[in-house]
């Protein structure tokens, strides 16, 4: 067993696996050739001359973390236009070239640490290395001589050139000759105005990497300059950023993150979309649209359990007599003076056991018991709207940061133990509901807009397939087997766990396939798994 430090969005993520593999350097994804097409591919009813993409950071190319070159070369939108080659489609495909190697991931900055690019799996202390109980060593907190760890300070920096974040360089191609119009991190609104372009400044809609390549930043919009290339064929993929971005913050209302549109909102922003699309391109272009993925068949939400905090009897003894006895004691004196319920405090008390415990976490939506904590009380501000997880919560990948960490070095505050972690790191079931029945309601407006363009639209459901592929565990063709996971060799999903990796990009675009396919008649070769690169192996120093 190995300890893998594990860089993800803004932080560094205790990654452990079970076996022991021999380390390699990320290579480049490799860009293949076009498929050797069979002799009765056709493209039915569509004609994929010009193929065009509008959509979000799957449609850009992003994967771990961060849009970099080789990233880009393979994106979803450029496998497709592979594939359509076989059927008429141009071997030309333009996309605004990013010009970075390691990528630049605009939320990966540790103040006075690393600027991180692209994510790696790193293991610090090669194949051979030891690893402590997860997420920290057995017996801490309970003994006062135990250091904090800390995976900031006690990781050295990454290999050369991992470690570094290489700003996207200006986009010198021809902005009109561009074939992928896809923007990472982008909701559905920011495609419609032009301030997504511009100024760069107090403006909450601007996105950098539109602005490198659009037609006339400040004015231009995403969806106007790809109606401007007058495809025969397009591709839309857009909404999606607008659920997941909220989800992957902890759907934390102080965050910097908008909150969930409404329902009617999204409607009228999606059917705008459609009908100036529809309505502008040659009546003979056909399109294919995507809908949005539950987050619950995306890695970044289902590999730490709710319940990853282990314990020893000595240390679930300890926290039990030091804090659990006096905050449950004190849940009890707010249901007799009626401040709480007797149903609240229940979901409120705090058990510690050996073996596996609940994530300790801040949940917004109990009372705020802050009024209360003073005096002889004050030592329990910190637990003024905290409860341990249960199977119904959700643990986002990005608190691996900080579960297993002290708070301000106190070996007696350690994140998600004995001290709760921040509701970002977290999302409640009533959270996850808000988000699931939301994406529901996107879906059925996406379904709904399809219907209205029925002869010229197909409809490729993503949410759908994400999720037998993550029922099924498993999934074969060209003799590659790709599972669910980020964990090579046979992960689909990149080192973020939210974006795929090359392969599962040529997965996610065989979705779209077959939804062509069955709408239009078509028969347009599948991609070859076996043609694109999964996700590498861990790096040493």
């Amino acid at each position: 067993m190995k300890k893998i430090i594990y860089s993800l969005v803004s932080f560094l993520l205790i990654f452990l696996v079970a076996c022991e593999q021999l380390p390699i350097v990320p290579e480049e994804a490799v860009v293949v050739v076009p498929p050797t097409c069979p002799t009765d591919a056709t493209a039915g009813t569509a004609s994929f001359t010009k193929f065009v993409a509008i959509g979000n950071s799957f449609v850009a190319g992003t994967q771990a973390g961060a849009l970099f070159n080789a990233g880009q070369a393979n994106s979803m939108a450029r496998i497709l236009a592979k594939q359509f080659e076989c059927v008429g489609g141009s071997a030309t495909f333009n996309q605004p070239d990013i010009n970075s190697v390691n990528g630049y991931n605009v939320q990966s900055s540790i103040p006075g640490v690393i600027t991180l690019g692209r994510n790696i799996l790193f293991d610090p202390d090669g194949p051979t290395g030891s690893r402590s109980a997860a997420p920290y060593p057995s017996g801490y907190p309970g003994a006062a001589a135990v250091t904090c760890p800390s995976a900031v300070a006690a990781t050295p920096a990454l290999p050369a050139p991992y470690n570094t974040a290489d700003l996207p360089g200006a986009f010198t191609g021809d902005k009109v000759a561009l074939h992928n119009f896809g923007v990472p991190f982008i909701f559905l609104g920011q495609a419609l105005t032009g301030a997504t372009g511009g100024p760069s400044t107090a403006n909450p809609l601007y996105n950098g990497m539109y602005a490198r390549f659009a037609s006339n930043p400040g004015t231009s919009t995403i969806l106007g300059d790809a109606i401007a290339a007058q495809g025969s064929f397009y591709l839309v993929w857009l909404g999606m950023d607008d659920v997941l971005l909220w989800a992957a913050g902890g759907a934390d209302e102080s965050g910097t993150v908008p909150a969930l549109a409404s329902a009617a909102t999204f409607e009228g922003q999606y059917n705008a979309m459609m009908a100036s699309l529809m309505g502008t391109i040659p009546s003979t272009s056909k399109a294919v649209i995507g809908n949005i993925p539950n987050i619950t068949n995306l890695p970044y939400f289902f590999t730490v359990p709710w319940n990853t905090i282990t314990l020893d009897a000595t240390t679930a003894t300890t926290l039990t007599t030091n804090l659990a006895n006096n905050y449950n004691a004190f849940l009890d004196a707010m249901v007799t003076n009626t401040i709480i319920t007797a149903d609240e405090k229940a979901k409120r008390m705090l058990t510690y056991v050996a073996g596996k415990n609940g994530v300790l976490h801040v949940d917004q939506s109990l009372t705020d018991l802050s009024p209360y904590m003073a005096g002889d009380f004050a030592g329990l501000l910190p637990y003024a709207q905290a409860r341990q997880a249960t199977a119904t919560d959700l643990v986002p990948l990005s608190a691996g940061a900080v579960l297993g960490t002290c708070n301000g070095g106190n070996p007696s505050a350690v994140w998600g133990v004995s001290f709760p972690v921040a509701d970002k790191h977290m999302l409640t079931s009533a959270e996850l509901t808000t988000i699931l029945t939301r994406t529901g309601e996107f879906n059925a407006k996406i379904s709904a807009a399809q219907t209205t363009y029925t002869d010229r639209v197909a409809l490729a459901n993503v949410n759908t397939s994400y999720a037998a592929f993550v029922t099924a565990k498993v999934g074969l063709a060209n003799n590659v087997t790709i599972t669910p996971s980020f964990a090579p060799p046979t992960g689909a999903f990149s080192e973020d766990g939210i974006h795929p990796n090359t392969r599962g990009y040529a997965f996610t675009a065989n979705i779209f396939i077959d939804a062509i396919n069955a709408k239009f008649g078509a028969k347009i070769p599948k991609a070859s798994y076996a043609a694109y690169s999964g996700t590498s192996l861990p790096v040493n120093p």
